[in-house]
Protein backbone atom coordinates (compact mmCIF):
# COMPACT_ATOMS: atom_id res chain seq x y z
CA UNK A 1 0.00 0.00 0.00
CA UNK A 2 2.95 2.35 0.71
CA UNK A 3 4.05 2.01 -2.92
CA UNK A 4 0.71 3.18 -4.26
CA UNK A 5 0.56 6.00 -1.75
CA UNK A 6 3.93 7.09 -3.09
CA UNK A 7 2.45 7.25 -6.60
CA UNK A 8 -0.07 9.78 -5.35
CA UNK A 9 2.48 11.69 -3.26
CA UNK A 10 4.99 12.18 -6.06
CA UNK A 11 2.74 12.54 -9.06
CA UNK A 12 -0.52 14.25 -8.10
CA UNK A 13 0.83 17.75 -8.78
CA UNK A 14 1.47 16.81 -12.41
CA UNK A 15 -2.20 17.43 -13.25
CA UNK A 16 -1.20 20.85 -14.60
CA UNK A 17 1.55 19.26 -16.65
CA UNK A 18 -0.79 16.71 -18.16
CA UNK A 19 -3.54 19.23 -18.93
CA UNK A 20 -1.08 21.70 -20.44
CA UNK A 21 0.55 19.12 -22.68
CA UNK A 22 -1.79 16.28 -23.58
CA UNK A 23 -5.27 17.77 -23.31
CA UNK A 24 -4.60 20.92 -25.28
CA UNK A 25 -2.88 18.83 -27.95
CA UNK A 26 -5.18 15.81 -28.12
CA UNK A 27 -8.52 16.13 -26.35
CA UNK A 28 -9.27 19.37 -28.21
CA UNK A 29 -8.72 17.69 -31.62
CA UNK A 30 -10.89 14.83 -30.37
CA UNK A 31 -13.66 17.38 -29.88
CA UNK A 32 -13.65 18.79 -33.37
CA UNK A 33 -12.76 15.54 -35.15
CA UNK A 34 -15.55 13.64 -33.42
CA UNK A 35 -18.31 16.10 -34.29
CA UNK A 36 -16.92 17.17 -37.70
CA UNK A 37 -19.43 14.78 -39.24
CA UNK A 38 -22.07 17.49 -38.68
CA UNK A 39 -20.45 19.51 -41.48
CA UNK A 40 -18.88 16.70 -43.53
CA UNK A 41 -22.29 15.09 -44.08
CA UNK A 42 -24.31 18.30 -44.24
CA UNK A 43 -27.21 18.24 -46.72
CA UNK A 44 -27.89 21.62 -48.35
CA UNK A 45 -31.18 22.51 -49.99
CA UNK A 46 -31.37 20.88 -53.40
CA UNK A 47 -33.62 20.32 -56.39
CA UNK A 48 -33.57 18.32 -59.60
CA UNK A 49 -31.15 19.57 -62.21
CA UNK A 50 -32.74 20.68 -65.48
CA UNK A 51 -29.94 20.57 -68.07
CA UNK A 52 -29.22 23.60 -70.24
CA UNK A 53 -29.73 21.41 -73.30
CA UNK A 54 -33.44 21.02 -72.48
CA UNK A 55 -35.48 22.99 -75.00
CA UNK A 56 -37.60 24.96 -72.52
CA UNK A 57 -38.86 28.50 -72.40
CA UNK A 58 -37.92 30.58 -69.37
CA UNK A 59 -41.47 30.19 -68.00
CA UNK A 60 -41.40 26.41 -68.27
CA UNK A 61 -37.86 26.25 -66.83
CA UNK A 62 -39.08 28.20 -63.79
CA UNK A 63 -42.00 25.80 -63.37
CA UNK A 64 -40.16 22.55 -64.14
CA UNK A 65 -40.08 21.53 -60.44
CA UNK A 66 -43.35 20.68 -58.63
CA UNK A 67 -44.10 22.51 -55.38
CA UNK A 68 -44.80 20.80 -52.06
CA UNK A 69 -46.07 22.13 -48.73
CA UNK A 70 -43.32 22.34 -46.08
CA UNK A 71 -43.54 24.18 -42.75
CA UNK A 72 -46.62 26.05 -43.96
CA UNK A 73 -45.12 27.27 -47.25
CA UNK A 74 -44.82 25.88 -50.76
CA UNK A 75 -41.25 25.01 -51.79
CA UNK A 76 -39.73 23.17 -54.80
CA UNK A 77 -39.65 19.39 -54.49
CA UNK A 78 -36.18 18.05 -53.64
CA UNK A 79 -36.45 14.75 -55.47
CA UNK A 80 -38.98 15.12 -58.31
CA UNK A 81 -39.44 17.15 -61.47
CA UNK A 82 -42.07 17.25 -64.20
CA UNK A 83 -41.35 14.80 -67.00
CA UNK A 84 -38.87 16.68 -69.15
CA UNK A 85 -39.97 15.49 -72.60
CA UNK A 86 -43.60 16.34 -71.78
CA UNK A 87 -42.97 19.92 -70.71
CA UNK A 88 -40.53 20.36 -73.63
CA UNK A 89 -43.37 19.52 -76.03
CA UNK A 90 -45.73 21.89 -74.21
CA UNK A 91 -43.10 24.61 -74.36
CA UNK A 92 -42.65 24.06 -78.10
CA UNK A 93 -46.43 24.48 -78.59
CA UNK A 94 -46.25 27.88 -76.86
CA UNK A 95 -48.49 26.92 -73.97
CA UNK A 96 -48.05 28.75 -70.67
CA UNK A 97 -47.68 26.83 -67.35
CA UNK A 98 -50.53 27.44 -64.92
CA UNK A 99 -52.61 29.25 -67.56
CA UNK A 100 -52.93 26.85 -70.45
CA UNK A 101 -51.77 23.77 -68.56
CA UNK A 102 -52.80 22.46 -65.13
CA UNK A 103 -49.43 21.61 -63.56
CA UNK A 104 -50.92 19.22 -61.03
CA UNK A 105 -52.04 16.95 -63.84
CA UNK A 106 -48.57 16.58 -65.35
CA UNK A 107 -46.57 13.39 -64.96
CA UNK A 108 -43.49 13.56 -62.72
CA UNK A 109 -40.14 11.74 -62.76
CA UNK A 110 -37.03 11.32 -60.62
CA UNK A 111 -33.94 13.52 -60.93
CA UNK A 112 -32.49 11.68 -63.91
CA UNK A 113 -29.84 14.32 -64.59
CA UNK A 114 -28.68 14.83 -61.02
CA UNK A 115 -29.26 17.70 -58.60
CA UNK A 116 -28.31 21.30 -58.13
CA UNK A 117 -27.36 22.34 -54.59
CA UNK A 118 -27.48 25.68 -52.85
CA UNK A 119 -24.02 26.86 -51.79
CA UNK A 120 -24.89 29.55 -49.28
CA UNK A 121 -24.06 27.22 -46.34
CA UNK A 122 -21.75 24.57 -47.81
CA UNK A 123 -19.57 24.70 -50.90
CA UNK A 124 -19.29 20.94 -50.86
CA UNK A 125 -19.92 17.99 -48.54
CA UNK A 126 -19.82 14.25 -49.10
CA UNK A 127 -23.56 14.53 -49.80
CA UNK A 128 -23.06 16.92 -52.73
CA UNK A 129 -19.93 15.04 -53.86
CA UNK A 130 -21.67 11.69 -54.28
CA UNK A 131 -25.34 12.81 -54.46
CA UNK A 132 -26.41 11.15 -51.20
CA UNK A 133 -29.97 12.48 -51.35
CA UNK A 134 -33.46 11.21 -52.16
CA UNK A 135 -33.19 7.43 -52.67
CA UNK A 136 -29.70 7.52 -51.11
CA UNK A 137 -30.48 9.81 -48.18
CA UNK A 138 -30.04 6.85 -45.82
CA UNK A 139 -26.30 6.81 -46.47
CA UNK A 140 -25.21 9.88 -44.43
CA UNK A 141 -26.84 8.52 -41.23
CA UNK A 142 -25.22 5.16 -41.98
CA UNK A 143 -21.82 6.85 -42.21
CA UNK A 144 -22.32 8.42 -38.78
CA UNK A 145 -23.55 5.15 -37.28
CA UNK A 146 -20.57 3.25 -38.67
CA UNK A 147 -18.23 5.84 -37.15
CA UNK A 148 -19.75 4.96 -33.79
CA UNK A 149 -19.40 1.26 -34.64
CA UNK A 150 -15.68 1.99 -34.89
CA UNK A 151 -15.91 3.70 -31.51
CA UNK A 152 -17.57 0.57 -30.14
CA UNK A 153 -14.81 -1.72 -31.44
CA UNK A 154 -12.16 0.68 -30.15
CA UNK A 155 -13.80 0.63 -26.73
CA UNK A 156 -13.49 -3.16 -26.65
CA UNK A 157 -9.83 -3.37 -27.63
CA UNK A 158 -8.31 -0.22 -26.15
CA UNK A 159 -8.39 -1.37 -22.54
CA UNK A 160 -6.85 -4.76 -23.31
CA UNK A 161 -4.14 -3.24 -25.50
CA UNK A 162 -3.14 -0.63 -22.92
CA UNK A 163 -3.10 -3.30 -20.20
CA UNK A 164 -0.72 -5.39 -22.28
CA UNK A 165 1.54 -2.88 -24.02
CA UNK A 166 1.30 0.16 -21.73
CA UNK A 167 -0.76 3.33 -21.59
CA UNK A 168 1.77 5.58 -23.31
CA UNK A 169 2.45 3.36 -26.34
CA UNK A 170 -1.24 2.77 -27.08
CA UNK A 171 -1.96 6.46 -26.56
CA UNK A 172 0.44 7.52 -29.28
CA UNK A 173 -0.25 4.63 -31.66
CA UNK A 174 -3.98 5.35 -31.62
CA UNK A 175 -3.43 9.10 -31.90
CA UNK A 176 -1.43 8.36 -35.04
CA UNK A 177 -4.19 6.05 -36.24
CA UNK A 178 -6.83 8.75 -35.81
CA UNK A 179 -4.73 11.41 -37.56
CA UNK A 180 -3.50 9.13 -40.35
CA UNK A 181 -6.85 7.74 -41.39
CA UNK A 182 -8.45 11.19 -41.17
CA UNK A 183 -5.80 12.40 -43.60
CA UNK A 184 -6.49 9.49 -45.96
CA UNK A 185 -10.20 10.39 -45.97
CA UNK A 186 -9.29 13.55 -47.88
CA UNK A 187 -8.41 11.38 -50.88
CA UNK A 188 -11.60 9.31 -50.78
CA UNK A 189 -13.03 8.72 -54.26
CA UNK A 190 -16.24 7.03 -53.16
CA UNK A 191 -18.74 6.97 -50.34
CA UNK A 192 -17.67 3.43 -49.43
CA UNK A 193 -13.99 4.38 -49.09
CA UNK A 194 -14.83 7.40 -46.95
CA UNK A 195 -17.04 5.34 -44.65
CA UNK A 196 -14.53 2.50 -44.14
CA UNK A 197 -11.84 5.02 -43.22
CA UNK A 198 -14.28 6.76 -40.89
CA UNK A 199 -14.78 3.51 -38.97
CA UNK A 200 -11.01 3.32 -38.42
CA UNK A 201 -10.93 6.97 -37.33
CA UNK A 202 -13.59 6.16 -34.72
CA UNK A 203 -11.54 3.23 -33.43
CA UNK A 204 -8.44 5.41 -33.08
CA UNK A 205 -10.27 8.29 -31.47
CA UNK A 206 -11.89 6.39 -28.62
CA UNK A 207 -8.75 4.30 -28.05
CA UNK A 208 -6.48 7.29 -27.48
CA UNK A 209 -9.18 8.88 -25.31
CA UNK A 210 -9.39 5.79 -23.09
CA UNK A 211 -5.62 5.38 -22.88
CA UNK A 212 -5.22 9.03 -21.84
CA UNK A 213 -8.10 8.79 -19.37
CA UNK A 214 -6.58 5.75 -17.67
CA UNK A 215 -3.09 7.27 -17.71
CA UNK A 216 -4.32 10.42 -16.00
CA UNK A 217 -6.44 8.47 -13.53
CA UNK A 218 -3.52 6.29 -12.49
CA UNK A 219 -1.18 9.26 -11.99
CA UNK A 220 -3.54 11.53 -10.09
CA UNK A 221 -4.62 11.20 -6.47
CA UNK A 222 -8.22 10.99 -5.31
CA UNK A 223 -8.34 14.68 -4.38
CA UNK A 224 -8.12 15.72 -8.04
CA UNK A 225 -9.38 12.60 -9.80
CA UNK A 226 -13.03 13.70 -9.94
CA UNK A 227 -11.97 17.11 -11.28
CA UNK A 228 -9.85 15.30 -13.85
CA UNK A 229 -12.72 12.98 -14.87
CA UNK A 230 -15.35 15.71 -15.17
CA UNK A 231 -13.75 19.09 -15.77
CA UNK A 232 -10.27 18.14 -16.98
CA UNK A 233 -11.43 15.79 -19.72
CA UNK A 234 -14.85 17.06 -20.70
CA UNK A 235 -14.26 20.82 -20.83
CA UNK A 236 -11.31 20.50 -23.19
CA UNK A 237 -13.40 18.20 -25.39
CA UNK A 238 -16.13 20.87 -25.39
CA UNK A 239 -13.54 23.53 -26.22
CA UNK A 240 -12.50 21.53 -29.28
CA UNK A 241 -16.16 21.15 -30.17
CA UNK A 242 -16.52 24.95 -30.00
CA UNK A 243 -13.55 25.40 -32.34
CA UNK A 244 -15.21 23.19 -34.97
CA UNK A 245 -17.82 25.70 -36.27
CA UNK A 246 -15.10 28.34 -36.50
CA UNK A 247 -13.07 26.09 -38.80
CA UNK A 248 -16.19 25.13 -40.77
CA UNK A 249 -17.35 28.74 -41.19
CA UNK A 250 -14.17 29.78 -42.97
CA UNK A 251 -13.52 26.46 -44.75
CA UNK A 252 -16.68 25.27 -46.49
CA UNK A 253 -15.20 22.61 -48.75
CA UNK A 254 -15.26 19.25 -46.96
CA UNK A 255 -11.84 18.07 -48.13
CA UNK A 256 -10.07 21.27 -47.09
CA UNK A 257 -11.99 21.30 -43.80
CA UNK A 258 -10.86 17.75 -43.07
CA UNK A 259 -7.27 18.71 -43.87
CA UNK A 260 -7.44 21.66 -41.46
CA UNK A 261 -8.95 19.49 -38.70
CA UNK A 262 -6.33 16.77 -39.19
CA UNK A 263 -3.30 19.08 -39.03
CA UNK A 264 -3.25 19.69 -35.24
CA UNK A 265 -2.99 15.95 -34.61
CA UNK A 266 0.54 15.99 -36.05
CA UNK A 267 1.68 18.16 -33.16
CA UNK A 268 0.96 15.32 -30.74
CA UNK A 269 4.13 13.55 -31.88
CA UNK A 270 6.15 16.11 -29.91
CA UNK A 271 4.50 15.00 -26.68
CA UNK A 272 6.26 11.61 -26.70
CA UNK A 273 9.22 13.15 -24.91
CA UNK A 274 7.09 14.83 -22.23
CA UNK A 275 4.36 12.38 -21.21
CA UNK A 276 5.52 9.58 -18.86
CA UNK A 277 4.31 6.01 -18.74
CA UNK A 278 1.95 5.12 -15.90
CA UNK A 279 4.03 4.16 -12.84
CA UNK A 280 1.18 1.98 -11.59
CA UNK A 281 1.22 0.00 -14.83
CA UNK A 282 5.01 -0.35 -14.70
CA UNK A 283 4.78 -1.65 -11.13
CA UNK A 284 2.06 -4.13 -12.11
CA UNK A 285 4.41 -5.42 -14.84
CA UNK A 286 7.35 -5.74 -12.46
CA UNK A 287 9.30 -2.94 -14.20
CA UNK A 288 10.32 -1.26 -10.95
CA UNK A 289 13.48 0.44 -12.24
CA UNK A 290 11.54 2.37 -14.88
CA UNK A 291 8.89 3.35 -12.32
CA UNK A 292 11.60 4.58 -9.94
CA UNK A 293 13.04 6.88 -12.65
CA UNK A 294 9.60 8.47 -13.11
CA UNK A 295 9.14 8.84 -9.34
CA UNK A 296 12.43 10.62 -8.89
CA UNK A 297 11.86 12.93 -11.86
CA UNK A 298 8.34 13.81 -10.64
CA UNK A 299 9.59 14.37 -7.09
CA UNK A 300 12.23 16.77 -8.40
CA UNK A 301 9.64 18.68 -10.46
CA UNK A 302 7.35 18.99 -7.44
CA UNK A 303 10.07 19.94 -4.97
CA UNK A 304 9.69 16.74 -2.93
CA UNK A 305 12.70 14.92 -1.53
CA UNK A 306 12.56 11.30 -2.65
CA UNK A 307 13.86 8.66 -0.18
CA UNK A 308 17.10 6.86 -0.98
CA UNK A 309 15.20 3.57 -1.33
CA UNK A 310 11.80 3.83 -2.97
CA UNK A 311 11.06 0.14 -3.37
CA UNK A 312 11.75 -2.11 -0.40
CA UNK A 313 12.84 -5.62 -1.53
CA UNK A 314 10.31 -7.32 0.78
CA UNK A 315 7.49 -5.20 -0.65
CA UNK A 316 8.54 -6.05 -4.19
CA UNK A 317 8.49 -9.75 -3.38
CA UNK A 318 5.02 -9.51 -1.85
CA UNK A 319 3.75 -7.48 -4.81
CA UNK A 320 5.16 -9.88 -7.37
CA UNK A 321 3.63 -12.89 -5.64
CA UNK A 322 0.23 -11.27 -5.11
CA UNK A 323 -2.62 -13.30 -6.61
CA UNK A 324 -6.00 -11.83 -7.37
CA UNK A 325 -9.24 -13.73 -7.54
CA UNK A 326 -10.47 -13.88 -11.12
CA UNK A 327 -13.97 -12.78 -12.02
CA UNK A 328 -15.98 -13.21 -15.19
CA UNK A 329 -18.54 -11.07 -16.92
CA UNK A 330 -21.26 -13.48 -15.77
CA UNK A 331 -20.69 -12.12 -12.26
CA UNK A 332 -22.56 -8.99 -13.38
CA UNK A 333 -25.79 -11.04 -13.31
CA UNK A 334 -24.88 -13.50 -10.55
CA UNK A 335 -27.21 -12.14 -7.86
CA UNK A 336 -30.63 -10.48 -8.25
CA UNK A 337 -29.28 -7.17 -6.95
CA UNK A 338 -26.27 -6.83 -9.26
CA UNK A 339 -28.37 -8.17 -12.14
CA UNK A 340 -30.91 -5.40 -11.60
CA UNK A 341 -28.21 -2.73 -11.31
CA UNK A 342 -26.58 -3.94 -14.53
CA UNK A 343 -29.90 -3.91 -16.39
CA UNK A 344 -30.76 -0.42 -15.13
CA UNK A 345 -27.27 0.89 -15.92
CA UNK A 346 -27.47 -0.36 -19.50
CA UNK A 347 -30.78 1.48 -20.02
CA UNK A 348 -29.40 4.62 -18.34
CA UNK A 349 -26.25 4.79 -20.48
CA UNK A 350 -28.05 3.94 -23.74
CA UNK A 351 -30.71 6.63 -23.26
CA UNK A 352 -28.25 9.34 -22.23
CA UNK A 353 -26.09 8.56 -25.25
CA UNK A 354 -29.04 8.73 -27.65
CA UNK A 355 -30.01 12.11 -26.19
CA UNK A 356 -26.50 13.60 -26.21
CA UNK A 357 -25.47 12.54 -29.71
CA UNK A 358 -28.96 12.98 -31.14
CA UNK A 359 -29.09 16.62 -30.02
CA UNK A 360 -25.50 17.24 -31.16
CA UNK A 361 -26.11 15.82 -34.63
CA UNK A 362 -29.44 17.63 -35.00
CA UNK A 363 -27.96 21.16 -34.95
CA UNK A 364 -28.08 21.54 -38.78
CA UNK A 365 -31.86 21.08 -38.62
CA UNK A 366 -32.45 23.91 -36.14
CA UNK A 367 -33.69 27.29 -37.35
CA UNK A 368 -31.03 29.93 -37.73
CA UNK A 369 -27.37 29.82 -38.68
CA UNK A 370 -25.90 26.31 -38.49
CA UNK A 371 -22.49 27.61 -37.37
CA UNK A 372 -23.98 29.61 -34.50
CA UNK A 373 -26.18 26.69 -33.47
CA UNK A 374 -23.23 24.31 -33.47
CA UNK A 375 -21.20 26.72 -31.35
CA UNK A 376 -24.07 27.10 -28.87
CA UNK A 377 -24.48 23.32 -28.69
CA UNK A 378 -20.79 23.06 -27.75
CA UNK A 379 -20.67 26.09 -25.46
CA UNK A 380 -23.62 24.90 -23.35
CA UNK A 381 -21.56 21.85 -22.39
CA UNK A 382 -19.07 23.91 -20.37
CA UNK A 383 -21.54 25.06 -17.67
CA UNK A 384 -23.10 21.58 -17.80
CA UNK A 385 -19.79 19.98 -16.84
CA UNK A 386 -19.16 22.58 -14.13
CA UNK A 387 -22.63 21.94 -12.67
CA UNK A 388 -22.05 18.18 -12.78
CA UNK A 389 -18.81 18.56 -10.85
CA UNK A 390 -20.46 20.80 -8.21
CA UNK A 391 -23.39 18.41 -7.81
CA UNK A 392 -21.07 15.44 -7.38
CA UNK A 393 -19.13 17.30 -4.72
CA UNK A 394 -22.11 18.27 -2.57
CA UNK A 395 -25.34 16.47 -3.61
CA UNK A 396 -26.70 12.89 -3.67
CA UNK A 397 -25.91 11.11 -6.94
CA UNK A 398 -29.30 9.73 -7.93
CA UNK A 399 -31.18 12.96 -7.24
CA UNK A 400 -28.60 14.94 -9.18
CA UNK A 401 -28.85 12.54 -12.13
CA UNK A 402 -32.65 12.45 -12.05
CA UNK A 403 -32.92 16.25 -11.88
CA UNK A 404 -30.60 16.71 -14.87
CA UNK A 405 -32.51 14.11 -16.88
CA UNK A 406 -35.93 15.54 -15.95
CA UNK A 407 -34.75 18.98 -17.03
CA UNK A 408 -33.39 17.71 -20.33
CA UNK A 409 -36.39 15.54 -21.17
CA UNK A 410 -39.17 17.95 -20.20
CA UNK A 411 -37.90 20.91 -22.23
CA UNK A 412 -37.52 18.69 -25.29
CA UNK A 413 -41.19 17.77 -25.04
CA UNK A 414 -42.10 21.47 -24.90
CA UNK A 415 -40.37 22.19 -28.24
CA UNK A 416 -43.38 20.97 -30.23
CA UNK A 417 -45.62 23.51 -28.42
CA UNK A 418 -43.57 26.55 -29.49
CA UNK A 419 -45.30 28.64 -32.21
CA UNK A 420 -43.57 28.49 -35.56
CA UNK A 421 -42.63 32.19 -35.56
CA UNK A 422 -40.84 31.80 -32.18
CA UNK A 423 -38.12 29.52 -33.55
CA UNK A 424 -35.48 31.21 -31.39
CA UNK A 425 -37.37 30.00 -28.31
CA UNK A 426 -37.37 26.48 -29.75
CA UNK A 427 -33.59 26.69 -30.19
CA UNK A 428 -33.19 27.84 -26.57
CA UNK A 429 -35.26 24.88 -25.34
CA UNK A 430 -33.14 22.46 -27.36
CA UNK A 431 -29.98 23.95 -25.84
CA UNK A 432 -31.44 23.64 -22.32
CA UNK A 433 -32.23 20.00 -23.13
CA UNK A 434 -28.65 19.50 -24.28
CA UNK A 435 -27.47 21.12 -21.03
CA UNK A 436 -29.43 18.64 -18.89
CA UNK A 437 -28.43 15.55 -20.87
CA UNK A 438 -24.76 16.61 -20.94
CA UNK A 439 -24.72 17.09 -17.17
CA UNK A 440 -26.13 13.59 -16.71
CA UNK A 441 -23.61 12.18 -19.20
CA UNK A 442 -20.75 13.69 -17.20
CA UNK A 443 -22.02 12.28 -13.90
CA UNK A 444 -22.87 8.78 -15.06
CA UNK A 445 -19.23 7.66 -15.34
CA UNK A 446 -18.42 8.29 -11.69
CA UNK A 447 -21.83 7.13 -10.46
CA UNK A 448 -21.59 3.79 -12.27
CA UNK A 449 -18.07 3.19 -10.97
CA UNK A 450 -19.32 3.78 -7.42
CA UNK A 451 -22.23 1.35 -7.82
CA UNK A 452 -20.10 -1.67 -8.73
CA UNK A 453 -17.73 -3.43 -6.32
CA UNK A 454 -13.98 -3.43 -6.83
CA UNK A 455 -13.86 -7.03 -8.08
CA UNK A 456 -16.06 -6.31 -11.13
CA UNK A 457 -15.93 -2.52 -11.39
CA UNK A 458 -14.02 -2.53 -14.69
CA UNK A 459 -16.44 -4.98 -16.26
CA UNK A 460 -19.48 -3.13 -14.95
CA UNK A 461 -18.41 0.22 -16.35
CA UNK A 462 -17.28 -1.48 -19.58
CA UNK A 463 -20.64 -3.17 -20.19
CA UNK A 464 -22.49 0.05 -19.39
CA UNK A 465 -20.24 1.99 -21.74
CA UNK A 466 -20.92 -0.55 -24.48
CA UNK A 467 -24.61 0.27 -24.14
CA UNK A 468 -23.64 3.92 -24.57
CA UNK A 469 -21.95 3.07 -27.88
CA UNK A 470 -25.08 1.27 -29.03
CA UNK A 471 -27.03 4.44 -28.21
CA UNK A 472 -24.65 6.57 -30.26
CA UNK A 473 -25.04 4.16 -33.20
CA UNK A 474 -28.84 4.59 -33.02
CA UNK A 475 -28.76 8.38 -32.55
CA UNK A 476 -28.36 9.35 -36.27
CA UNK A 477 -31.59 7.56 -37.06
CA UNK A 478 -33.45 9.50 -34.37
CA UNK A 479 -32.32 12.62 -36.23
CA UNK A 480 -33.28 11.01 -39.57
CA UNK A 481 -36.89 10.69 -38.33
CA UNK A 482 -37.06 14.49 -38.46
CA UNK A 483 -37.46 14.22 -42.25
CA UNK A 484 -40.93 12.76 -41.63
CA UNK A 485 -41.95 14.88 -38.64
CA UNK A 486 -39.75 17.73 -37.44
CA UNK A 487 -40.71 17.25 -33.78
CA UNK A 488 -40.63 13.44 -33.70
CA UNK A 489 -36.94 13.21 -32.64
CA UNK A 490 -37.57 15.59 -29.72
CA UNK A 491 -40.70 13.71 -28.65
CA UNK A 492 -38.85 10.37 -28.64
CA UNK A 493 -35.68 11.64 -26.97
CA UNK A 494 -37.63 13.68 -24.41
CA UNK A 495 -39.91 10.78 -23.49
CA UNK A 496 -37.03 8.31 -23.13
CA UNK A 497 -35.05 10.78 -21.03
CA UNK A 498 -37.93 11.38 -18.59
CA UNK A 499 -38.59 7.65 -18.23
CA UNK A 500 -34.90 7.13 -17.51
CA UNK A 501 -34.99 9.91 -14.91
CA UNK A 502 -37.75 8.02 -13.10
CA UNK A 503 -35.71 4.82 -13.34
CA UNK A 504 -32.70 6.61 -11.82
CA UNK A 505 -34.64 7.23 -8.60
CA UNK A 506 -34.55 3.48 -7.93
CA UNK A 507 -30.75 3.31 -8.02
CA UNK A 508 -28.90 3.01 -4.67
CA UNK A 509 -27.38 6.20 -3.30
CA UNK A 510 -23.55 6.21 -3.26
CA UNK A 511 -22.82 9.75 -2.06
CA UNK A 512 -20.65 9.60 1.06
CA UNK A 513 -20.84 5.78 1.12
CA UNK A 514 -17.69 3.61 1.14
CA UNK A 515 -16.94 1.86 -2.13
CA UNK A 516 -17.95 -1.83 -2.05
CA UNK A 517 -15.19 -4.41 -2.44
CA UNK A 518 -17.34 -7.51 -3.04
CA UNK A 519 -20.65 -8.25 -4.71
CA UNK A 520 -22.21 -8.99 -1.32
CA UNK A 521 -21.33 -5.48 -0.10
CA UNK A 522 -23.16 -3.72 -2.93
CA UNK A 523 -25.91 -1.27 -2.05
CA UNK A 524 -29.42 -2.49 -2.75
CA UNK A 525 -31.76 -1.30 -5.49
CA UNK A 526 -34.57 0.79 -4.00
CA UNK A 527 -38.07 -0.64 -3.77
CA UNK A 528 -37.06 -4.32 -3.81
CA UNK A 529 -37.22 -6.58 -0.76
CA UNK A 530 -34.18 -8.69 0.07
CA UNK A 531 -33.46 -11.48 2.48
CA UNK A 532 -30.81 -10.47 4.99
CA UNK A 533 -27.44 -12.00 4.11
CA UNK A 534 -24.75 -10.84 6.54
CA UNK A 535 -21.36 -10.09 5.02
CA UNK A 536 -18.14 -10.54 6.94
CA UNK A 537 -15.90 -8.89 4.36
CA UNK A 538 -14.41 -5.51 5.24
CA UNK A 539 -15.41 -2.37 3.35
CA UNK A 540 -12.88 0.40 2.85
CA UNK A 541 -13.38 3.50 4.93
CA UNK A 542 -14.76 6.49 3.09
CA UNK A 543 -11.92 8.23 1.31
CA UNK A 544 -9.52 5.28 1.53
CA UNK A 545 -8.08 4.05 -1.74
CA UNK A 546 -7.72 0.40 -2.63
CA UNK A 547 -4.11 -0.65 -3.01
CA UNK A 548 -4.84 -2.74 -6.09
CA UNK A 549 -3.50 -1.46 -9.38
CA UNK A 550 -6.04 0.42 -11.43
CA UNK A 551 -7.07 -1.31 -14.64
CA UNK A 552 -8.32 0.32 -17.81
CA UNK A 553 -11.93 0.01 -18.87
CA UNK A 554 -13.81 0.31 -22.13
CA UNK A 555 -15.30 3.74 -21.56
Amino acid sequence: FRIYSMVTLFLHHTIFFIIRTYYFASIIPNGFNGMSVVFLTGTPEHRCLVPDTANLSSAWRNHSIPLVLQDGRRVPHSCRRYRLDTIANLSALGLEPGLDVDLEQLEQENCLDGWEYQQDVYLSTIVTEWNLVCEDDWKPPLTISLFFVGVLFGSFISGQLSDRFGRKKILFVTMGMQTGFSFLQIFSNSFEMFTVLFVLVGMGQISNYVAAFVLGTEILGKSVRIIFATLGVCIFYAFGYMVLPLFAYFIRDWRMLLLALTGPGLLCVLLWWFIPESPRWLISQGRFAEAEVIFRKAAKMNGIAAPATIFDPSELQDLSSEKHQSHRITDLVRTPNIRMITFMSVILWLTISVGYFGLSLDTPNLHGDIYVNCFLSAAVEVPAYVLAWLLMQHMPRRYSMATALFLGGSVLLFVQLVPQDLYYLATVLVMVGKFGVTSAFSMVYVYTAELYPTVVRNMGVGVSSTASRLGSILSPYFVYLGAYDRFLPYILMGSLTILTAILTLFFPETFGVPLPDTIEQMLRVKGIKYRHTPSHTRMLKDGEESPVTLKSTAF
